[in-house]
């Protein structure tokens, strides 16, 4: 394409992105299309990849095609493989894109969509995919280490230090996070607690089936796993009709709690092919095809926005969980835009499988671009819903009452009507009970969803059938965050245990396993176990909980790659990782802030606390608000001292009383471009 064209191209494209962005933020009165959120994504995504990460490519990060990856020179056939960048992209986006995405943003749906949906675009183009990029390229050049390895040799061993721990606390709270939402979204579902229940067997059936039946048949693997979920949807519908079987699969929160704290141990302990394994796969091939077909609903049907651009609920007090926009709404969004989980995945397989460093930016900037954009879909399915729906959707007994009269009449004197016979009947078409009460993001957005695909692809007539689809879509992969996240814990809860007693660091032995299984499963399972207690739905303290300790671990990294930025002696650049950096660092500590000592009790863990200790509570309840107090306070500090120590070795770079000595694997020059050219 000449070069007039190709400015031309992406003047068009910046025109459209910006008309579409002051439509979203300036538009008031009548409704707007959804379409509008999809056109200023896309544009903002594709000028941000095509100019900024391109930038960041050449000026900050001086990616070299001629400078071997660790796939390349530590090839061994098992964790480093020289991989095709494709490949590796789907492979990353299905690591890092868990629950986050399509939770976050619909609980901040409460707020209207505009707070949410700028942040979900900004955030990821100038933070969230700057972190995954340049945590990815150093990691590379570093044969593949580890966040908390980076950061003890580039900060030093309080940072190091600091990170284990901070990265162990994330996966213990996302874990007892993401289980509630299961819990939430399946009490008194037995089409999908049914539905999810066979996805089990399923994925064990696909283990044996790869590993013993037809080895290496991955293709009648996959249409055996896909024909398997169709039937458990269709069964799970005869399930909720045959009252039998309907009483067998109808389960309290508590029950279905502790059925998935059992499914994490277990799965954490079996062999990784037998259900971890083909788990993973039938997720990933299910998440791609459904956010696909999200797509294209948006697109064809082109709904209107039926929530506000702006709620009453910005000043704090919103049903779904109490707090003002800034910081609420951003560490509520967190994975949609920035999400500290990702420099895992960022430093831990995806490294060891880049060929090229050009493909770092493919894989690390643009696979963070296609999670911002499932969370303004996920924004999208929550805003199309009439916002009394939504409230009762998502709204904790706690707060709008436990009879739906009740609830409908105080959602209604919000200014958001909506009546009991209405959610009857929304209930009944996509086959449920009851959708009141079910905190957690995950049934509102099926509900949305559900509507979406039922006005596109069947009609009113299998509403139902796309719901339970959405249910087991969110589930399901909610679900191998669980396994997967849990296993990881059990490795470095070994690795630790290692360094007191050498066979518990042995993760082959299995007396090891099993303790350090138990334990990661009662840390996580005793945050879950809190949450359905909670009159509050749980949601309202878990998530913001999550959000805070996801995001303090996103300043973790962006600490790591500042200080290695200034290392590269590309100082007049640090603005690239230190602006968002800092942002993060208000945000979080506010939050954080707030969640420790704000008077008011449906913020304050400890105000809470002294609340239900007035009011004569269950003492455990009192407990529990104390330890997330304390939780949130000593990650704070944790994180506090890696900002010192990283502003210290800044500082003593910058000033020369140090040498800027990065760790980097020393260069050796790549043969697989000779064996391309040839």
């Amino acid at each position: 394409m000449p070069k007039i064209l190709r400015v031309l191209f992406w003047f068009a494209v910046s025109v459209l992105g910006a008309l579409a962005l002051a439509t979203i933020a300036l538009h008031r009165g009548e409704q707007i299309n959804a379409l509008w959120l999809v056109v200023a994504a896309v544009s903002t995504y594709a000028v941000g990849y095509r100019f900024y990460s391109s930038f960041i490519s050449a000026k900050v990060l001086a990616l070299d095609p001629l400078r071997a990856t660790p796939a390349e020179r530590l090839d061994n056939g098992r964790d480093f493989v020289p991989t095709n960048k494709w490949v590796v992209f789907g492979h990353h986006f299905a690591a890092i894109a868990g629950p986050g995405p399509l939770v976050g943003p619909v609980l901040a749906a409460q707020f209207g969509y505009l707070p949410g949906t700028l942040w979900i675009i900004a955030g990821a183009v100038l933070g969230g995919c700057v972190q995954d990029f340049v945590i990815l390229l150093f990691s590379v050049r570093r044969d593949g280490k580890s966040l908390t390895e980076m950061a003890k040799s580039e900060i030093g061993r309080v940072g190091g230090v600091v990170a284990y721990v901070a990265v162990l606390s994330i996966i213990v709270i996302l874990l007892g996070a993401t289980a509630l939402i299961v819990v939430n979204a399946l009490k008194s579902s037995p089409w999908g607690t049914f539905t999810i229940a066979m996805t089990m067997p399923i994925a064990v059936l696909m283990g044996f089936y790869l590993r013993r039946i037809r080895p290496g048949k991955v293709l009648e693997t996959s249409v055996l796993g896909f024909v398997l979920v169709l039937a458990a949807i269709f069964g799970g519908q005869w399930v909720s009709e045959t009252p039998s079987w309907a009483a067998i699969f109808t389960l309290t929160a508590p029950t279905l709690a502790i059925l998935i704290i059992v499914y994490g141990f277990a799965a954490s302990s079996l062999p990784v092919w037998l259900l971890l394994a083909p788990r993973d796969y039938l997720s990933t091939f299910v998440k791609l095809g459904t956010i696909s077909l999200l797509a294209v609903g948006i697109v064809a049907l082109r709904p209107s926005l039926n929530m506000p651009p702006l709620t009453r609920f910005a000043d704090g007090s919103g049903p779904v969980f109490a707090g003002t926009i800034f910081p609420f709404a951003f560490i509520t969004i967190a994975c949609g835009a920035v999400s500290g989980f990702h420099s895992l995945i960022s430093s831990g397989t995806t490294p060891k499988l880049i060929r090229r460093e050009p493909e770092t930016r493919l894989v690390g900037y643009g696979g963070m671009i296609a999670e911002s954009m499932v969370a303004v879909m996920a924004m999208i399915a929550a805003s199309v819903l009439q916002p009394g729906v939504y409230f009762a959707v998502n709204s904790p007994a706690g707060i709008v009452g436990q009879a739906p009269e009740a609830a409908a009449t105080t959602i209604s004197s919000w200014g958001f009507p909506v009546t009991a016979a209405q959610m009857a009947t929304l209930a009944h078409a996509v086959g449920e009970q009851t959708l009141y009460n079910r905190t957690g993001g995950a049934p509102a957005f099926a509900v949305g969803m559900a509507q979406i695909f039922s006005n596109t692809l069947g009609g009113q007539a299998v509403m139902a059938l796309w719901y339970h689809f959405a249910i087991m879509f969110e589930a399901l992969f909610i679900l191998t965050i669980i396994d997967a996240g849990t296993r990881v814990g059990r490795f470095m809860l070994q690795d630790a245990l290692g360094h007191i007693w050498k066979p518990l660091g042995r993760t082959s032995w299995y007396p090891s396993i099993l303790f350090t299984s138990a334990v990661i499963v009662a840390a996580w399972g005793n945050f879950l176990w809190q949450g359905i207690k909670d009159p509050l739905g749980g949601i309202n303290s878990l998530w913001p909980l999550f959000g805070i300790c996801n995001q303090l671990l996103a300043t973790v990294a962006l600490c790591v790659a500042t200080v290695i930025i200034v290392k590269m002696g590309r100082v007049r650049y640090v603005l690239v990782t230190l602006a968002p950096l800092c942002w993060l660092v208000a945000v979080t500590f506010t939050a954080s802030w707030h969640k420790v000592l704000d008077p008011n009790p449906r913020i304050g863990f400890l105000a809470h606390a002294r609340q239900l200790a007035a009011a004569g509570a269950n003492p455990r309840l009192i407990f529990n608000d104390r330890l997330d107090a304390a939780v949130t306070g000593v990650l704070v500090v944790m994180v506090a001292m890696i900002l010192i120590e990283s502003s210290l070795e800044c500082m003593r770079i910058i000033s020369g009383s140090k040498s800027a000595a990065t760790k980097e694997a020393p260069f050796v020059r790549t043969m697989l471009a000779i064996e391309e050219q040839a």
